[in-house]
Order: structure tokens, then sequence, then C-alpha cells
């Protein structure tokens, strides 16, 4: 296991965190439409901790046998479990509710650990293989478009 980032986030630090996550993914291998797809799932664990957690939480990213992981965690009340399988649709007309629904699509593996003394939500991405080897699975492509219809957006995934 190679630790990459360690650090705790508040509101202030979602944006820098963003970018460190973007460039540190992308310096160990993933690219594309995977780093957008990873950095978008990162970035809604972590506004999820902010916006429902007490305004705070610590980060975690690190490469071990070939995929990128991150943790995010906080010490909130815990996510009700209506929503915490996110095999719903939100609808197109609501304004909150995407975050897990997506966080779910984004990752090749997602894991979500709550309970009244906080969450804690595992991404993992495969990596790609080194140049010359062959890949045993396909990566996945996954795009979420929003076309803008209404105040806030449309939402397709």
């Amino acid at each position: 296991m190679r630790t990459l980032i360690v650090q705790t986030f508040t509101l202030q630090d979602v944006s820098k965190l963003r970018h460190v996550v973007a460039e540190t993914a992308e310096q160990n291998g993933l690219h594309g439409p995977r780093l957008d797809d990873f950095v978008l799932a990162v970035h809604e664990s972590v506004v999820n901790a902010v916006e429902h957690a007490g305004g705070h939480g610590s980060f975690k990213l690190w490469t071990v046998d070939g995929v990128i992981r991150s943790e995010t965690s906080d010490r909130g009340a815990g996510i009700p479990d209506g929503y915490v399988n996110g095999l719903k649709r939100p609808s197109d007309h609501s304004y909150t509710g995407r975050g897990i629904y997506l966080i779910r699509r984004l990752c090749d593996a997602v894991d979500f650990r709550t309970g009244p003394g906080g969450t804690t939500v595992l991404l993992t991405m495969r990596l790609p293989l080194q140049a010359g080897l062959h890949a045993r699975r396909s990566m996945r492509r996954i795009r979420v478009a929003s076309p803008g219809r209404g105040p806030f957006g449309g939402f397709t995934a």
C-alpha cells in the first residue's frame, strides 16, 4: 500500500482537495473519463460529509494492488437506510439526493459503512495496466450529463 494523501477537510478545503485528488490520481495512472468519474465521486463523498455531517471530515487516498482507493470519513449521524443503497434514481426535478446515486455508478467498487457514530465511504477504481500487459477485464466508462432544464438543471446518468 502506498499512501498518497491524508488530511482533514472543511468546506474551505473542498475545491483544493478536488484538484489535489485529480492531480494525484492522474500521476498514478488514472486518465480520461475514468479520472473524471473518480474525482467526481470523491468530490460527492466529501461534499456529503460537509453538508450532512457537521461540516468537516477526514480523507485518505492510496494505491494498492493495481487500484486507487479513497476513504472519506465523518462523525455525523449516519446515512438513512433509504439513501445508502443508492439504487433509486433521483427525480430530474430534485435539487438533492444525487450524491450517493452518482458515487455508486462512477466507481468500480463502493462501500458505505454508516451508523450513528459516522460514515466512511470507500471508493475504488482499477488502474490501467502498464503498457505491454493485457487487461484482464475491460474498464467501464460512465458519462453523466445535466442538460440544464428547470431552475437546477436536468439529470441523466
